[in-house]
C-alpha cells in the first residue's frame, strides 16, 4: 500500500481499564468507535484483572466495530495499537492482538502513542491547527504545545494525575466508578482546602489527603467533594492560563477524560474568553480512552514514517516528548 492512497485503519486502545476498537478511514470520517470498560469490584484498577478483561472481549468489540462501520476484516489496510505510556498487562494485549490482524489483513502495523491520539483526535475534531493543549485523564494532567519538532510538556502534575486524584477520593466517599460523572453532579459549601501550584506545575496528593482527612472528620462529604473538584479545576486553569501568556497562544484544546466535566469546561471557557482566546473541548465520546484516536493517530503515523510488521514491543513509560512529530495540518487555523 503506498503511502499516498486512502486508507481504512483499524486502531486498539488498551492502555489501562478500556479495550477499545475504533475504524477511521484517511479522510478522517470515524467509522466506527467501540469498547469495553474493566470495573473493579472494590479498589482502583487492578492491570491483570484489566488485562484479563481486554483478552476476553477483544473478539467481540473488534467484531462490533467492523459491523458498526459495516466493513470487513479484508477491507482494513493498516492497524494501529497504543503502545504506551500504560500498564504493561493491558498494553501487552493490545500489541499482541493487532500484531495478530495485521497478519491476518496482510497491512502494516503502526505504533501510537497514546496522549499523542488524545491531543490529534482533538486536533481533528475541533480544527484547531496549533493550539495549547490541556491534557487530563486519569494519570495525566499535562499542557503540552508544539516547538516545531514535536509535543513538549511544558506543565504538568508533580505527582498524580487529576483523574486519579478523582477516583481515590471517590472511593472514600463510597461512589462508583468512574467517579468523574458523579462528582460533577454535586453540589456543596465552600471548605479550605490547599491550593498547589508551582509556576506551571501543580500537585494533587496534598489536597487529596486532606479531602480524605476532612471526610475522616466529619465533615459533609458533598462539601469536600464539591470544594475539590473547584480548587483542583482552578489550579488547572490559573497555570493554563499562565502557558498562555507565556506561548502567546491564541486558542487552546482542552482533551483526555477528564474534559467531559461540564464544571471543568465551564472555567476554562471564562478565562478564554477573558483573554480573547478561542477554547475547543474534545467531543465527550471521543474524551475518554477509546480507538478511534489510535486508528486516526495511527494513519497519521503511517504517512509520516510507514508501517513496521516487526515491531510490536510495548513502551509503558512512552513519554510524549520522547519523539519527533511533525504537526500536520488536519485541523483548521
Amino acid at each position: 500500500m503506498k503511502k499516498e492512497e486512502s486508507m481504512i485503519c483499524l486502531g486498539i486502545e488498551s492502555t489501562a481499564h478500556t479495550f477499545g476498537v475504533g475504524i477511521v478511514n484517511s479522510e478522517g470520517n470515524i467509522l466506527s468507535n467501540v469498547s469495553s470498560t474493566y470495573r473493579p469490584a472494590t479498589g482502583g484498577i487492578h492491570p491483570f484483572e484489566a488485562s484479563e478483561h481486554h483478552y476476553k472481549v477483544a473478539l467481540t468489540t473488534i467484531r462490533k466495530a467492523l459491523c458498526e462501520a459495516s466493513l470487513r476484516l479484508r477491507d482494513i489496510n493498516l492497524v494501529g495499537f497504543s503502545a504506551g505510556p500504560g500498564l504493561p498487562p493491558c498494553l501487552s494485549v493490545g500489541a499482541v492482538v493487532a500484531r495478530t490482524l495485521s497478519i491476518k489483513c496482510n497491512a502494516p502495523l503502526s505504533l501510537v502513542n497514546h496522549c499523542i491520539a488524545h491531543i490529534e483526535i482533538g486536533r481533528l475534531t475541533t480544527k484547531l491547527h496549533d493550539p495549547l493543549t490541556v491534557f487530563v485523564s486519569g494519570v495525566n494532567t499535562q499542557l503540552i504545545v508544539h516547538d516545531g519538532r514535536g509535543y513538549v510538556v511544558i506543565g504538568e502534575t508533580q505527582d498524580i494525575g487529576l483523574g486519579n486524584a478523582q477516583d481515590k477520593l471517590g472511593r472514600e466517599i463510597g461512589l462508583p466508578f468512574p467517579v468523574g460523572p458523579h462528582l460533577d453532579k454535586v453540589s456543596g459549601k465552600w471548605i479550605d482546602l490547599p491550593y498547589t501550584v508551582k509556576g506551571m506545575d501543580l500537585a494533587f496528593s496534598g489536597i487529596l489527603t486532606e479531602a480524605i482527612k476532612k471526610l475522616k472528620r466529619g465533615f459533609k462529604w458533598e462539601d469536600v467533594a464539591y470544594s475539590f473538584q473547584e480548587v483542583t479545576f482552578s489550579m488547572l486553569v490559573e497555570v493554563a492560563e499562565r502557558a498562555l501568556a507565556h506561548t502567546g497562544k491564541d486558542c487552546l484544546l482542552l482533551t483526555g477524560g477528564v474534559a467531559a466535566s461540564p464544571r471543568l469546561q465551564e472555567k476554562f471557557r471564562i478565562m478564554c474568553e477573558d483573554r480573547g482566546a478561542v477554547f475547543k473541548v474534545v467531543p465527550k465520546d471521543l474524551a475518554r480512552d477509546n480507538g478511534a484516536m489510535i486508528a486516526w493517530t495511527a494513519i497519521l503515523s503511517y504517512m509520516l514514517q510507514g508501517g513496521d510488521n516487526l515491531e510490536f514491543k510495548v513502551r509503558p513509560k512512552w513519554r510524549i516528548d520522547s519523539l519527533e512529530w511533525p504537526l500536520q495540518k488536519v485541523g483548521g487555523g
